[in-house]
């Protein structure tokens, strides 16, 4: 669960370019100019200090590798646009609703006992499940140790590696995994829930009472795992909800303050309710005191979500808006919802040169906007939100071919 995604945007690998000699010592300058050999060397020192024994060092070696093709890959992660609904429709589908409540038939004493333990449902482990490998399908295929000390050796994030790199070998060390069974993605991460190093050493349990943790082959050590990742690394709260799909209303000359939908802001059910939001079938909301947010991941003619606070455990898990989204939406479906309602109309989005030239007007006026990429991130959804409010327009943050005009006609 590698969190290098950028805000309402997913992440797409590019393909990776051929190793060069000049381009593999790179590393070295961020590293005293020591050479890989050299920071290989003093990383299983701190490794030892760490209180890997050398036994688990030995057997890891021959896989401690650097391997530009992997640095390539890190460099070269390129992202493109994609909304919420498509992004949703090829995720979030039929037949990962259907099996992931199957799932939960199969495994139901594991499911059982991790709700009893943890307070995670089964439907938000069986999303997480689907989502990251497809319920183990799709795990990854490269040596895990030859992408963390590569990545480690490299400049860009080479202590957050590192430290992957040692929680790594304190596996081997423990007994879970073997060095030759480290298969994962090209960024270390391991299992059916994909867990860096890290969070595989810090939460993985054994479910299956063979004594070893085993999130490659044993879905009871998944599901224990994950919830316990989910209840004690992410925070959930046991018993409460985490997302709603809901309707807002359409109408522009309505009451509803559009700058409150926003998950930095929470209020109660009921002035939600007074607001005119309702369940997405039209039911009332209740009018109590549980606090939640407005998410309008389309902006306002889009779908309309309440997130609750158990909601900030997708956004820790990945901080891709259109990820968290669809994996609470999914946790949702497994969980008996009905699937999301259609917009009235397809939801407008502004191509990707428009986008960039939104970004320039808006930095332009002094607005911090990130980098002006033709990407909408996070810093770029604020200022459109200010934007938009300055002009009278709802102030929803989604981009609209009506606020670019307004900024072209000159300064706000």
């Amino acid at each position: 669960m590698l969190k290098q995604f950028s805000r309402f945007w997913f992440l797409i690998l590019a393909v990776t370019s051929i190793a060069s000699p000049a381009f593999a010592q790179s590393g070295a300058r961020c590293h005293g100019g020591q050479s890989f050999d050299q920071f290989l060397t003093r990383l299983k020192q701190d490794a030892v200090a760490a209180g890997v024994s050398q036994r688990a060092i030995a057997a890891a070696s021959p896989g401690m590798v650097y391997d530009q093709g992997i640095v390539n890959r890190d460099r070269g992660q390129r992202v493109f646009g994609q909304i919420f609904t498509e992004f949703a429709g090829r995720m979030a589908t039929e037949g990962r609703r259907v099996k992931g409540q199957q799932l939960i038939q199969t495994y139901a004493q594991a499911f059982a006992r991790a709700e009893k333990e943890y307070g995670v449902p089964p439907a938000v482990i069986a999303a997480f499940w689907a989502l990251e490998s497809d319920f183990g399908v799709v795990q990854g295929k490269l040596p895990t140790l030859r992408s963390l000390v590569s990545l480690a050796y490299d400049c860009r994030r080479s202590e957050m590696f590192r430290q992957e790199t040692i929680a790594a070998l304190k596996i081997i060390d423990r007994g879970d995994l073997s060095p030759a069974e480290m298969i994962g993605s090209w960024a270390g991460e391991l299992g059916q829930t994909q867990f860096l190093p890290r969070h595989y050493f810090d939460y993985a349990v054994d479910y299956d009472g063979d004594g070893h943790r085993n999130m490659l082959r044993s879905a009871p050590d998944v599901i224990g795992s994950t919830a316990n990742y989910i209840a004690n690394g992410l925070k959930w709260r046991r018993g409460e909800p985490w997302l709603q799909e809901i309707r807002v209303p359409a109408n522009l000359e309505s009451r509803f303050p559009w700058d409150q939908a926003d998950l930095t802001i929470k209020h109660p059910r009921s002035k939600w309710a007074a607001w005119g939001v309702t369940y997405a079938d039209g039911r009332p909301l209740p009018k109590d005191d549980l606090t939640a947010s407005v998410l309008l991941p389309m902006g306002r003619t889009g779908p309309a979500f309440l997130a609750y606070p158990n909601f900030a455990a997708y956004t820790e898990w990945n901080n891709s808006l259109i990820y968290s989204t669809t994996a609470g939406y999914l946790a949702t479906r497994i969980a008996g919802a009905g699937p999301m309602r259609k917009p009235a109309a397809p939801v407008a989005q502004l191509p990707f040169d428009e986008i960039k030239e939104l970004q320039q007007l808006l930095a332009r006026q002094g607005y911090n906007v990130g980098k002006i990429d033709g990407i909408l991130g996070q810093q770029s959804r604020i200022a459109i939100k200010t934007m938009q409010a300055k002009y009278g327009l709802p102030a929803d943050s989604w981009p609209t071919a009506e606020l670019l005009a307004r900024m072209r006609g000159g300064p706000g």
